[in-house]
């Protein structure tokens, strides 16, 4: 039996507005090599200066994690040579990370969690992009300088279920504190997986391969899975040394598997150095202060959603897996929607119909002050939860959106009124005496009959609890 040990390498694109190194800006799509001058083109002359938004936002993260966050740090150079770096190095962190140490905590199914160990997240800037187009390739270099911040786990993970619930906690963490978009598909928030294997009980590690730039959690598990079984057959028939060896490999998507790029350079291989042109990076007191400033992240919230709301852990988790879902829930709750009951009608009813609709909560057609109100007006019974559904569906079709106009306009206000009840009730049952008797001699599944022939004659607008309990009374 063997076990697997994974560390992950991931680059989080910060969101600021220029790059690392200079006032290039950092928008997306832009035409080639439009955002770009003499410093991220590494022309002769051009000095790079230090984006302090980016160290700050660096730094937010460190305290969020629980790290050391050193007030003075240092910038190396990572000699190498690819046509996206025109400079023939890469501005990194090495010796002195601005943020070292550190812990994640994930949450397992058996509803347990487990501490994952952070190494260090250091700031670094990203090379450009190669596009290859038929026989030849061209360079765009807009993305060349944007300020990344590679964050290195402790092997500490065991199966790819733990690698990806450390990478969607981290994808969570970092989008509440706002210092990244963490886009997947846009490149914001990739990584590198390293994974080995050794028999159960041995202390030291396997030989580690590393997996490139994979950019989505299903591939992530995908990779793993096969790279796995892979250094598993290799040990078993005994070509272990010669078939698995310190690498780079790729995932090929196509193809289901993983790919050898090119032999694991070690850290001599880059000629590290520190940097000439930059000096050490020395935070201030202000920007300490304002790098402390930060919302509920999703351990607190799922604390206080399960402790002061009374929340199921697992609804409680789901919600805080995104903040645009957490903030449309808290939303719902001020305008007066009972927890328990926004919940039901968020997950179930809302998201389902989203689902269907192949919606996300950000374009939602129904607002979280709509649906808040929606559910107060169910949980004063103002309406029954079958007219809420009804209201629901209307406003994913049309645009009305005030919920008052339309329980008038689609005739669902709930009747309450004993009086009203009790003269349904009293025709109800003049007009099935035969019934009556029969219930009365013992057939108490009638009930649900008398109940079901007043809802239908009321149009679903009497109070079901109204109904059961007036019936009750009449019928002893």
């Amino acid at each position: 039996m063997f076990e697997t040990v994974i560390g992950l390498e991931v680059h989080v694109q910060l969101n600021t507005k220029t790059k690392l190194f200079c006032s290039c800006p950092t928008s997306f799509g832009e035409h080639q090599n439009s955002n770009t001058c003499p410093t991220c083109l590494a022309l002769p002359g051009a000095l790079p200066v230090v984006n302090k938004e980016a160290a700050i936002k660096a730094m937010r993260l460190g305290y969020a994690i629980n790290a050391n966050v050193n007030h003075t740090s240092h910038f190396d150079r990572k000699s190498y040579f690819y046509p996206d770096s025109p400079s023939a190095y890469q501005i990194t962190q090495l010796a002195k990370a601005i943020v070292q140490k550190g812990e994640v905590f994930i949450d397992l199914e058996d509803g347990s969690q487990k501490r994952i160990g952070m190494t260090q997240a250091h700031l670094e800037a990203d090379a450009g992009k190669n596009i290859h187009e038929g026989d030849h390739s061209k360079v765009d270099l807009n993305r060349s300088g944007t300020p990344l911040l590679e964050i290195v786990s402790n092997p500490d993970m065991r199966s790819s279920e733990e690698a990806v619930a450390f990478l969607k906690k981290l994808h969570s963490t970092v989008r509440y504190l706002d210092i990244s978009d963490a886009n997947m598909q846009e490149g914001s928030f990739r990584c590198d997986v390293n994974v080995s294997i050794r028999p159960k009980g041995q202390e030291a590690f396997g030989t580690r391969v590393e997996i490139k730039n994979i950019n989505s959690f299903k591939f992530v598990a995908a990779a793993i899975a096969y790279e796995v079984q892979r250094q598993t057959e290799a040990y078993e028939d005994g070509v272990y040394d010669e078939e698995v060896y310190q690498e780079t490999r790729l995932w090929d998507v196509e193809a289901g598997e993983t790919r050898s790029m090119r032999g694991k350079e070690e850290a001599a291989d880059y000629r590290y150095f520190p940097d000439p042109d930059l000096r050490p990076l020395i935070v201030t007191q202000e920007m300490i202060d304002e790098a402390k400033i930060m919302p509920e992240l999703p351990d607190a919230k799922v604390k206080r959603y399960t402790e002061e709301l009374g929340i199921k852990m697992y609804d409680a988790l789901v919600i805080t897996s995104d903040k645009e879902m957490a903030y449309y829930f808290e939303e719902m709750l001020e305008q007066g929607a009972v927890p328990k009951t926004a919940i039901t009608w968020f997950t179930s009813e809302l998201l389902g119909r989203l689902n269907k609709a192949g919606l996300s909560i950000e374009n939602s057609p129904i607002d979280a002050k709509t649906l808040g109100t929606l559910v107060a007006k169910i949980s004063d019974d103002t309406i029954s939860g079958k007219g809420g559904k009804e209201i629901l569906d209307h406003m994913m079709e049309n645009e009305s959106r005030d919920v008052d106009a339309l329980i008038e306009e689609l005739g669902l206000a709930q009747v309450s009124d004993d009086g009203a009840i009790l003269d349904i009730i009293d025709e109800i049952l003049a007009n099935n005496q035969d019934k009556v008797e029969q219930y009365k001699s013992g057939k108490d599944k009638l009930f649900g009959f008398f109940v079901g022939q007043t809802m239908k004659a009321s149009k679903g607008t009497a109070n079901p609890g109204k109904v059961n309990e007036l019936l009750k009374q009449r019928l002893s």
